[in-house]
């Protein structure tokens, strides 16, 4: 009976899901690539705002944060501390990339990369490498939704069935409404989390301790190493790693393929200066899962290894009813499907525009680039066509992965972060920098890249007690300024206003202030 009240609680809201993507997209239908990857630029600050926030708050929110606070304690506080940081650049950033994009009807980080040193290449290589860094993050959302789902439904649901519940109801609903049913489907989600997350905020420390008080001292007297830093037998976590950590995240996040698919979603600038001003309140609800995993050590003691992952769910499973279980459950899926459902949209809309939009032939017939009507005879209409058949093949990719080798995406993951910082001097130092070559944007991101890979996977992150990622940016940022310095020099005759994000690009009502629109960088 649990079973069957549980799970038929979140199966209605994966129905609601679905009914809530195909119904975002209603009249938006004949958009083209535009409006499909980045919901036609027409979001105001309250659906940025959910959007965002839905990234912030992933699988990792429930099971990771939980599973952290669980395993080592304070190291964990580095979520909250990158991401508030990440939002403070932000306000500049968001707005920056946005005008940027608008002028010269780009869609992703790809696009403006190839626009920025008039390399489609490059563009395409860039893809690739997000690529890599981001298929890991889809497989976690899928390996954490059907740890969640097989957990609320007391077992009744395999893991099996779950991964594929995940992929199918992700696919279903992105492919058809894109940027904008991510979107709608995050005030569900956001609802849902804000909603369980302070339920359990007042209702685990009350029913398992009588409160905050007796909790937090007897974890002061019992646990105090997870209240300090280097934490519990984390390997090294300590204060310079959290700075180190703090600050390479921070700078990524700003930068991350699916943040850049929130920003120039955006209606306008101000909408996001807004949004960065709003998010970090947001982020108070992260202590919570962190919180009750510390309190989970003295409930359900003796988790390790990937277990510690489910101190939280195990007891909300243990102590709650069963429409409450499921409920907690459709909070936590939806954390996974909206987070994967931008990350396969960001590698569709990539692989769309940079790589499979950019080969002549597979575009052959298309006339011109972009009016707009999202019909398969437009070169935009063909971009979103190969756009969507990349979000089934990136989403199957990952599905078939955790079934056969789910240890090849999870080896990947720990790059992720470290190697896309790597594309930092890239975008952002060659937006306001125009002495920044192309060989030397290429040599730092090899140089810096490379050494992520090296330090990463031999072991040795972190690295004198600093994040490798931080490590790989300095040598990236010295590789890119010796080769501009003494390599050869840019040709680029164009004028500053069609290669720099300038600043009457982005003035407060976020219209540039000349009104000019370059064509698209693939037309």
């Amino acid at each position: 009976m649990n079973a069957a009240v549980s799970t038929g609680i979140f199966g209605g809201f994966m129905v609601l899901t679905v009914v809530l993507g195909l119904l975002a997209v209603r009249g938006k239908a004949g958009r083209g690539l535009t409006g499909w990857s980045v919901g036609g630029r027409s979001m105001g600050t309250v659906f940025i705002w959910v959007l965002m926030a839905g990234e912030s708050y992933t699988s990792f929110s429930y099971l990771g944060a939980a599973g952290w606070g669980y395993n080592f304690g304070a190291p964990v506080l580095y979520v909250l501390a990158y991401m508030s940081c990440g939002y403070a650049l932000g306000y500049v950033v968001g707005p920056m990339l946005w005008a940027y994009a608008r002028r010269h009807r780009l869609v992703g980080i790809t696009d403006m990369i190839a626009h920025r040193y008039r390399a489609p290449w490059l563009g395409a290589a860039v893809a690739l490498l997000a690529t890599v860094c981001l298929l890991p993050y889809i497989q976690l959302q899928i390996t954490g939704m059907g740890v969640v789902v097989s957990t609320i439904s007391y077992g009744a649901i395999s893991l099996n069935w779950a991964y594929f519940l995940a992929f199918a109801v992700t696919t279903g609903f992105v492919v058809i409404s894109g940027l904008r049913g991510s979107a709608w489907v995050s005030v569900l989600k956001d609802l849902l989390v804000i909603g369980t997350l302070g339920f359990l905020a007042i209702y685990v420390p009350l029913h398992y301790f009588d409160g905050y008080g007796p909790f937090l001292e007897r974890l002061v007297y019992e646990k105090p190493q997870w209240l300090t830093f280097p934490g519990h037998a984390s390997g090294g976590l300590g204060q310079v790693w959290f700075v180190t950590t703090t600050l390479v995240n921070s700078l990524t996040v700003v930068i991350f393929p699916t943040t850049v698919a929130g920003y120039l979603g955006a209606r306008n600038a101000e909408a996001l200066r807004s949004n960065a001003l709003y998010l970090p309140f947001y982020n108070v609800l992260l202590f919570v899962p962190m919180l009750l995993g510390m309190a989970a050590l003295f409930v359900v003691p003796g988790l390790t290894g990937a277990d510690s992952n489910l101190a939280l769910f195990k007891m909300v499973v243990d102590s709650l009813p069963a429409w409450a279980v499921g409920l907690v459950g459709a909070a936590a899926a939806l954390s996974s499907i909206v987070p994967m459902a931008v990350f396969m949209l960001v590698i569709g809309t990539m692989w769309g525009r940079s790589v499979l939009g950019a080969i002549p032939r597979l575009n052959k017939g298309a006339a011109g680039a972009a009016s707009g009507d999202g019909g398969g005879g437009t070169t935009d209409g063909r971009q979103k066509l190969w756009s969507q058949l990349v979000v089934v093949v990136a989403g199957a990719l990952a599905l078939l992965l955790t079934y056969t080798a789910p240890d090849t995406l999870v080896r990947l993951s720990l790059i992720s972060y470290e190697g896309m910082a790597q594309l930092v001097p890239m975008l952002l130092l060659g937006l306001v920098w125009r002495r920044l070559t192309l060989h030397a944007a290429v040599s730092g991101l090899v140089a810096g890249f490379t050494l992520v890979c090296v330090l990463v996977f031999g072991g040795h992150d972190p690295v004198w007690g600093m994040n490798a990622g931080i490590v790989g940016l300095a040598v990236n940022v010295a590789v890119a300024l010796v080769v501009t310095w003494l390599g050869p020099r840019a040709t680029d005759e164009r004028p500053d206003a069609e290669v720099l994000a300038l600043d009457d690009e982005f003035p407060r009502d976020g219209v540039p202030q000349d009104g000019r629109v370059s064509p698209p960088a693939s037309s």
